[in-house]
């Protein structure tokens, strides 16, 4: 690449996903879709050349992209339950998938983690990406999630119910394309499933793992019920989502021991907590009421919604307490319910409020996910060598998370792929 075509990128504040606070007066030197340089501004230009051009985003602060550790691309967030929402056809759930990918990398995020969607589709998209076709987030795609014959997420058609149908299934994700695994180890929102009970055994779970591990990719299991929890541990999963600590009559019971065991472990957990919680609904309920567009229904509702908001939030504070800042992984769950895409701040605001500093739910959402999703050689944190994906919010993000909110532009590889900043400078 000649200088000419070098691009330095500056703002007045630098977010390395290393450190929890920002550095200043810095700036990154682009080289294709790679990372040559970063450090102080002056010293970066000057090896650019004087012919490349430097983009300056004033007060504002660069970031790596955001890393969403948990969607559902081709579900369509609009609030229809899972039965409604997989009575689409795979082709309608392609173009819901093309939507909900180019709505996140707006947002800031340039890499997913893709669920659970049915037959091929993850795979299908992740292929239209790669080929240019519509722009989104680098996909991780796991295909279809393993899961009990009339369990959680069956529509997608990804059942097994032994040991051997599980190796298979897996052997058989894998030689599709799989990037990962994803296994429903209890029940969840799919009507007739319960998601305080273990819907696989421990054996069962060390099988998934064993397989898996044994074709060189990484394992995520579905895990509201702390009974599934446990045997997720036991058996060596590498992320655990959800973990809500559900009893099977379906109660939050936060459990010290199975808290201890997480520390004590090396397993990443992504709280998913927007979806839970019904965040954008709460969001969506204030902002009625802040118009003055409010019943005593909808007062009600909002109340019910806060109490269980601070119950889930109260369990994610107690395991806070056992050191594992390091090991959260944020994820959306886009796609079911109300959870539409292009949210990822949502879920930090929501972490941040559970105790995390803004700096630390920022480290989480960009260095941790990288390292969760086995992709820390070259995603999440901006340092020489690494993929220029790099979002840019407005002010400091690092001190008032909901500066997230507020993208300025998005880089995928080192190309400008989102741009609603017309402050931004170029010398």
């Amino acid at each position: 690449m000649t200088e000419s075509e070098k691009t330095v990128l500056r703002a007045d504040r630098l977010f390395d996903g290393i450190r929890t606070t920002p550095r200043t007066h810095s700036a990154l030197l682009l080289n294709e879709e790679r990372i040559e340089a970063v450090g102080p501004a002056k010293e970066i230009e000057q090896a650019a050349g004087p012919t490349a051009p430097t983009i300056n985003y004033g007060d504002a602060c660069l970031s790596p992209g955001l890393i969403d550790g948990h969607t559902h691309t081709t579900l369509a967030g609009d609030g229809r339950p899972y039965a409604d929402l997989f009575r689409e056809t795979d082709e309608i759930m392609a173009l819901v998938g093309v939507k909900n990918l180019l709505a996140h990398l707006r947002s800031g995020v340039t890499t997913v983690r893709e669920h659970g969607s049915r037959n091929l589709l993850g795979f299908t998209l992740r292929e239209g990406l790669q080929r240019g076709y519509f722009s989104g987030p680098r996909m991780l795609v796991s295909g279809r999630p393993i899961t009990q014959p009339n369990g959680h997420f069956h529509f997608c058609n990804g059942t097994a119910q032994t040991e051997e149908e599980i190796r298979s299934a897996i052997r058989q994700l894998v030689s599709e394309g799989a990037d990962y695994i994803k296994i429903m180890a209890s029940g969840g929102g799919t009507e007739g499933t319960e998601p305080g009970k273990a819907s696989y055994s421990s054996a069962e779970l060390e099988a998934a793992v064993h397989e898996a591990h044994h074709l060189g990719v990484l394992t995520a299991a579905h895990c509201r019920a702390t009974e599934s929890m446990a045997r997720a541990l036991q058996a060596g999963i590498d992320l655990m989502e959800h973990a809500e600590f559900l009893s099977e009559d379906g109660a939050l019971a936060f459990d010290p021991k199975i808290a201890q065991q997480l520390a004590d472990d090396d397993i990443f957990i992504s709280p998913t907590l927007q979806a839970w919680t019904n965040f954008p609904r709460i969001v969506e309920l204030t902002n009625r009421r802040s118009l003055g567009r409010f019943g005593l229904a909808q007062e009600a509702e909002l109340q019910r919604l806060q109490v269980r908001k601070h119950e889930r939030l109260d369990i994610m504070r107690r395991l806070l307490d056992y050191g594992i800042h390091d090991r959260i992984v944020p994820g959306t769950d886009s796609g079911p319910g109300l959870i539409a895409f292009g949210h990822m701040d949502y879920d930090l605001q929501l972490l941040v409020e559970s105790g995390l500093t803004a700096g630390e739910a920022l480290v989480a959402a960009t260095q941790t996910s990288a390292r969760a999703i086995g992709r820390d050689s070259d995603l999440g944190t901006l340092e020489p060598g690494k993929i220029a994906d790099i979002t840019v919010f407005a002010g400091d993000p690092t001190q008032d998370i909901s500066k997230v909110s507020d993208v300025r532009a998005v880089y995928s590889e080192g190309r400008l792929v989102h741009d609603v900043s017309p402050g931004a400078v170029e010398g």
